[in-house]
């Protein structure tokens, strides 16, 4: 009786579907097109549910990198840390979200989910200054976790729970379970890369990080309201929405979707400020949380750091060999070393690999360089832009893209200094600026090793205002070349120039055979250039 009852209940549900079906073929096709698609989009708003939560979690670890790179820059360690929170908050989330799916298995806690979401997103901007301060007396390292912690943990928790919520309300039998689960999580995964790919290439630049951030708070809050049911939890929902509600306006009035950038780029958050130094007024560049350059808009030889007047006093060597050399700068930054250059040896010729052309148009903009210069640029990669410039064309090649917080590995290695050295021509110097502490760290003499494999002459050079002997991190200039380059070349040719005593020091011959026979001497390549390890040791005793 149940069997032929059930098969009497479906030929009923046919009929009724064959009469629903006639109906509409006699005037009621839009009523019957309108169920069809009601009854698509049942079925499918669960997977856009999942597809948004989880581009939203992406989108919020690639923001997190730019909203913190002007407080704590962007590291190894930073994005190590961004990404152990994140993953250990949607890890968190998966186990809660299982829980919680069991007991209250209903569109509306998948609402108040999606809200508090919403909520603890916005929240991050106005906590991102109240964090920095908190932290501030901390170390480097610990400082990175907690505030990555702090902004971004509750909304990677919160948004890892609403897969297996979505799971449970889409799962009818325990037949189609594997099917089911599959096919969610498929999606999940797609909305991740989709957040990844939308949010690196397109929306920073389109947007900024702070109203990114802001824009998926809101998107959370309208799926909350368009798919969680809150109507029938009328006392939570009617305390959720005033509450990411005043979130965001404390946020927007308290100026935190205003960026301290100048401009920010896809590579850095570019600050210019005016300051005084040495009884002058000079404007300083400053990419996420480090003073690059110093520049004086009206002299172009003023420099402020110790390691670029070695590069002026290399320059200075080069130009009097031939007023008209070549050089090729790697790294822009302030251009202060290129307008130097072009100002005193009018006949050289200059250019510029810089990877952000957003820090090229701040030079134009707010440092000086004219637009009618004759620096050349070139916008993207030294590795990308090397093998395309002519072989054997420059006299001098100035590496200056390290700092001690952040130093592309693969301009260090063995294979790109190979590059160099076919650029050079015969008596040309590759110069390069390393931050390191030059007795307990191991940077330095890792880069030494590298390009002792390479040029047959390689020297250690800085500034007179400071020994050989102490463990003060410092920027020390490496120059390696294909002739010999000795202090008596740079002292004759900064007085041929009218500048007086250079600053150069170079390391004398028996300190550098004690210093460097005592140190662990790496090779760096493609393949193995643990630069951030290397480097621990200046980066996790900053501040």
């Amino acid at each position: 009786m149940t069997k032929g009852g059930g098969a009497d209940g479906a030929n009923g549900d046919a009929r009724a579907g064959d009469a629903a079906d006639g109906a509409a073929g006699a005037g009621g096709a839009p009523a019957g097109k309108t169920a069809r698609l009601a009854r698509i989009w049942g079925a499918a708003w669960p997977y856009f549910v999942a597809f948004s939560a989880s581009a939203c979690i992406l989108i919020i670890e690639i923001v997190a990198s730019r909203l913190l790179a002007p407080t704590i820059g962007v590291s190894l360690y930073t994005w190590t840390s961004i990404i152990g929170v994140v993953l250990a908050g949607i890890s968190a989330g998966n186990y809660a979200g299982g829980v919680i799916a069991d007991r209250l298995p209903s569109q509306a806690t998948l609402g108040v989910l999606l809200m508090c979401a919403g909520l603890t997103s916005a929240a991050a901007l106005p906590l991102v200054d109240v964090a920095a301060l908190l932290y501030d007396d901390l170390r480097i390292l610990p400082r990175i976790v907690l505030m990555t912690a702090t902004l971004f943990l509750a909304p990677s928790v919160i948004l890892g729970m609403v897969t297996p919520v979505v799971i449970k309300l889409r799962l009818r039998d325990l037949d189609s379970a594997g099917n089911v689960v599959g096919k969610i999580y498929a999606v999940s995964t797609a909305g991740s890369i989709f957040g990844v790919f939308a949010t690196g290439f397109a929306l920073i630049q389109w947007f900024g990080t702070r109203p990114i951030l802001l824009g998926v708070a809101v998107f959370l809050t309208a799926l909350a309201l368009a798919f969680g049911g809150l109507w029938r939890l009328r006392s939570v929902g009617t305390r959720l929405l005033p509450a990411v509600a005043v979130v965001a306006a404390v946020g927007v009035i308290g100026g935190s979707l205003k960026s301290e950038c100048d401009v920010e780029s896809n590579y850095f958050c570019i600050k210019v400020r005016e300051r005084e130094i040495e009884g002058r007024t000079v404007r300083a560049l400053r990419l996420d949380q480090l003073v690059h350059s110093y520049v004086d808009l009206d002299d172009p030889a003023f420099f402020a750091y110790g390691y670029e007047k070695v590069f002026a006093d290399i320059a200075t060597a080069m130009g009097e060999r031939d007023p008209e050399f070549r050089a090729l700068f790697i790294g822009g930054g302030g251009y202060t070393m290129p307008r130097f250059i072009e100002a005193a040896y009018p006949r050289s010729r200059v250019e510029v690999i810089e990877i952000d052309p957003a820090v090229t148009e701040v030079a134009h903009a707010y440092l000086g360089m004219a637009r009618d210069t004759g620096i050349a640029t070139y916008a993207g990669d030294a590795r990308m832009i090397a093998p395309t410039l002519p072989r054997g064309a420059y006299d001098l090649v100035v590496g200056d893209a390290f700092n001690d917080v952040s130093v592309p590995y693969h301009l260090t290695t063995l294979e790109f200094n190979a590059q160099v050295r076919g650029l050079l021509r015969g008596g040309g110097v590759y110069a390069v600026n390393v931050v390191d502490k030059p007795q307990s760290g191991e940077f330095l003499a890792a880069v030494v090793a590298t390009l002792r494999a390479g040029f047959p002459y390689v020297q250690v050079m800085r500034d007179d205002k400071g020994g050989w002997d102490d463990d003060r991190q410092y920027t020390f200039v490496v120059a390696a070349s294909l002739a010999p380059l000795d202090y008596d070349e740079i002292y004759f040719a900064s007085h041929a120039a009218g500048r007086g005593d250079p600053e150069a020091r170079l390391m004398p011959g028996d300190r550098f055979a004690a210093w460097y026979g005592g140190k662990r001497r790496i090779a760096l390549t493609d393949d193995f250039a643990p630069v951030d390890n290397l480097l621990a040791p200046v980066y996790l005793d900053s501040r």
